[in-house]
């Protein structure tokens, strides 16, 4: 699962379809096939929105059948329960999408994507069907924001094959030929497809355990990287390889959406609670650098009062006929006063004035970090305000359907240990 940190992931799944009947259910949802569905998040009025890079002839099956009279594929040699089939499902969270500008972004997204499995599956002749679904809405998603958001993800349905050299055997005439090569076919092999890979060390040489023995990269392991690195090169270097170690691979379509939206929903709600308590804070520090410079701007209003007493000051005493200036003992005392408040308040009021300064141009500061929280946190404060408790509820009813879902298919998990990094 994705952790609760908001990094964009690239997520590539490969499912086996080992019986005709799990091809035919693929069809039906994939092609969107039936007039309506179990599934409520399938907006049947957005299905014009589908796009196929690869659009199915016919049948799945007969499209397979048809592969093989034209000589395409060979099941030469195959078991009867071998498997024939095989989806890629490729898939980023919906909030990557929402967030580059949702349909358009989505359709080029997945047109590259597109690219990485042919190479993946080698060839697009062995590709029966690719569809990039635009109808599944987001529920959790959705409700947050008050808005529909789809769910954009790629079907891609293959015949799984390797390359296959038939020898001459010791029964051909010409005895020179024997162990040559004497056709190469496309056989169909699911175990052979997907066969672990020796991992390489930097410098291109096996890694080795402590033991001796060759270390192996699973099948899971080799097709995300594989992935993103195709991604990574197409120009999206802003989403980040789904993570190693995890059990994705192990949960059914319908549970990995279930979850994977499950820790989207708790993402935004984290984003929510950390934008409002940085909003308080900036508010408060706001208010705070108000309260200091309305009481610097009192001081100083004092300040500059008490200087208006120089016109006082001036007009005492009285000229005598030699021209100097004669005070009585009583204005004396009060000029002794008025000099020594006034060389203190001049000192005292610089150290305002200076203090003023720096608080006006720290209040400017606070304002433009209150209000670029503010119109950042706009879209969440806006998604509690139309359905608070509709979040929380949806929440709690997503990790309670997630955790009986678990229960009920820890059997089917078992039988996919083989598939774990």
């Amino acid at each position: 699962m994705a952790r609760n940190d908001g990094i964009d992931r690239t997520l590539a799944r490969n499912q086996d379809l080992p019986t005709l009947d799990d091809v035919a259910k693929v069809q039906e949802h994939n092609e969107r096939e039936k007039a309506s569905y179990s599934n409520q998040d399938i907006d049947t009025a957005q299905t014009y929105r589908n796009i196929h890079f690869k659009a199915p002839t016919d049948s799945y099956a007969a499209m397979f059948d048809q592969m093989i009279a034209d000589g395409i594929i060979s099941t030469r040699g195959l078991k009867a329960d071998a498997v024939k089939y095989g989806e890629l499902i490729f898939d980023v969270n919906s909030a990557y999408f929402h967030n580059h500008g949702g349909y358009e972004y989505a359709k080029q997204f997945y047109t590259d994507a597109y690219k990485a499995a042919v190479e993946i599956v080698g060839g697009e002749q062995y590709i029966l069907s690719a569809v990039m679904h635009a109808d599944e809405r987001n529920r959790a998603m959705s409700e947050a924001l008050g808005q529909d958001v789809y769910h954009y993800h790629l079907h891609v349905v293959y015949v799984p094959v390797v390359e296959k050299q038939i020898l001459w055997s010791k029964r051909c005439k010409d005895k020179s030929l024997v162990g040559t090569v004497k056709e190469t076919i496309m056989q169909v092999s699911r175990s052979k497809k997907w066969e672990s890979k020796v991992a390489l060390d930097e410098q291109g040489n096996p890694l080795l355990t402590s033991k001796g023995k060759k270390v192996l990269r699973t099948s899971y392991s080799v097709l995300q990287d594989d992935f993103f690195n195709y991604m990574k090169t197409a120009g999206y270097t802003d989403v980040e390889r789904g993570e190693r170690g995890s059990t994705e691979e192990h949960l059914t379509v319908t549970q990995f959406k279930v979850a994977q939206e499950q820790q989207r929903l708790e993402d935004v709600t984290a984003q929510i609670a950390q934008t409002e308590q940085a909003l308080d804070t900036a508010q408060a520090a706001v208010e705070k650098k108000q309260k200091e410079l309305q009481s610097l701007q009192k001081q100083t209003k004092e300040q500059r009062t008490a200087a208006l007493t120089v016109q006082e000051i001036r007009s005492m005493g009285k000229k005598t006929i030699t021209g100097n200036i004669t005070l009585t003992p009583s204005e004396c005392n009060t000029l002794k006063d008025y000099a020594v408040n006034g060389i203190l308040a001049k000192a005292e009021n610089s150290r305002l004035e200076e203090k003023l300064q720096q608080a006006q141009k720290s209040t400017v500061v606070w304002k433009q970090r209150y209000e670029s929280l503010k119109e950042l946190a706009r879209p969440y404060l806006e998604a509690v305000k139309l359905a608070p408790e509709k979040v929380r509820a949806f929440l709690d009813a997503i990790l309670t359907r997630t955790r009986q879902t678990r229960q009920h298919d820890q059997p089917s998990r078992r039988k996919s240990q083989d598939m774990e990094l």
